[in-house]
């Protein structure tokens, strides 16, 4: 049999099916462990066998103590050996064929000695079932049952209501055992089963949960980074570039007043982030107009003819839409401005009754996209393909590049 699992954590009970806890139920461990009826049945049984030998006034006092010493004997070879390998669940060990072979020695010898002995046999054949199995455990309860009556072969004034009474008294004992000695076993084993079972059921739910926990923990760290990457990162290059713009120029007033608009921006997009906000470009306003803020303000960061377009019938989309559409228009567009080498550009935002499609096109020296290795397009992809959307980008070395998004913008 499997060695026995203990379950930690409070008491509680578990539905092994569905693995969830029951609540208002207790909880309990292996039966035979919780409820020891079985070592009840031996400390009464035992005892009661004891207690009929002393009393016997049959046989002679010297048998009775000899007896009755062979019975502690017993007892304490179950104590030091038959009681550790059940409760170790330690079928057919040493220990069990030890504590067996014990109590043949002991008991038989005993119960020739004075015959009221063998209703110790109650308690010791459901113990044989505990320790051994199959055959090994039947051929035991039969030498335990069918020894004693080898006194009567050596006795002279043999009754036959004597062979009788004790033939019957063994085949009664024999049933006994053979039909309740079975049971038990199965008993004990299918609540070890149980047990493990419910210690495997515990282990797994530790481990969806720990898992559960690195995957929701990963996807935050994905999302924070695609934000941050998206607004902070992209505002810290646009002041950059404002800056050297101005340092080039003789009049760098416009482009300082740029950068300074630009980086109280990036600050409240910060504060934004950080309060769990939504993105700062549409607090108060749509998302056809904060993509059209976007494209004047690419227009005035670095003078291409940028343009805006809006098809279709406008309508408001879930915030977790215009937040996809929005990041991705900023990364585009910010891919233009540092990559491209264009002179002009274009946004088209187009609603359909069944989708959303945005298109953001320039005329750039454009690129091989199966080389693109950046985290722009791999962010943009994965932000889209979330909401379940797709994400296609058409380019050649020389040949511009046009980003197509489409989304399944159902109106709010």
């Amino acid at each position: 049999m499997p060695d026995h699992i203990p379950l930690e954590g409070p008491p509680r009970r578990m539905n092994a099916i569905e693995g969830r806890e029951q609540p208002g139920v207790a909880a309990e461990g292996n039966a035979w462990e919780s409820f020891r009826g079985w070592e009840t049945l031996f400390a009464l049984g035992w005892t009661v066998s004891i207690v009929f030998v002393a009393i016997d006034d049959e046989h002679p006092v010297t048998a009775k103590v000899i007896t009755v010493g062979l019975m502690l004997l017993c007892a304490a070879g179950y104590l030091l050996l038959g009681r550790p390998a059940i409760m170790e669940d330690d079928g057919n060990s040493r220990r069990a064929y030890a504590y067996v072979v014990l109590i043949m020695v002991a008991f038989v010898p005993a119960a020739l000695l004075v015959n009221t002995a063998t209703f110790g046999l109650f308690t010791l054949c459901p113990q044989i079932f505990m320790l051994l199995s199959g055959w090994r455990a039947v051929t035991a309860v039969l030498v335990l049952n069918l020894a004693p009556l080898a006194q009567f072969r050596f006795m002279s004034d043999v009754q036959p209501l004597d062979v009788l009474y004790h033939a019957g008294t063994t085949v009664i004992v024999i049933t006994f055992a053979l039909v309740f000695g079975p049971w038990i076993a199965r008993i004990i084993h299918q609540s070890q089963e149980r047990a493990n079972l419910i210690a495997e059921l515990e282990a797994s739910r530790a481990e969806v949960a720990r898992l559960s926990a690195e995957s929701g923990a990963l996807a935050e760290r994905e999302r924070l980074a695609g934000e941050i990457h998206d607004t902070l990162a992209q505002g810290f290059t646009s002041i950059i570039m404002l800056i050297q713009a101005a340092q080039a120029q003789p009049d760098p007033t416009r482009h300082l007043e740029l950068a300074v608009q630009t980086a109280r921006e990036n600050l409240a997009e910060a504060r934004a982030l950080v309060a769990a906000l939504g993105p700062v470009q549409l607090d108060g306003s749509t998302l056809d107009d904060a993509l059209r803020r976007l494209t004047v303000r690419l227009c005035e960061e670095t003078g291409l003819t940028v343009a805006c377009s809006i098809e279709g019938v406008s309508r408001p989309l879930p915030p977790s839409t215009e937040v996809v559409l929005l990041r991705t228009a900023q990364e585009g567009l910010a891919n233009v401005r540092r990559h491209a080498a264009a002179s002009a550009a274009r946004l088209t935002l187009n609603y359909t009754p069944g989708e959303v499609a945005m298109v953001i096109e320039d005329d750039g020296g454009g690129f091989d996209p199966g080389t693109a290795t950046g985290y722009g397009l791999r962010g943009m992809r994965g932000r889209i393909e979330q909401q379940g959307g797709t994400l296609t980008v058409t380019s050649a070395p020389g040949a511009g590049t046009t980003l197509r998004i489409t989304h399944p913008g159902r109106a709010e």
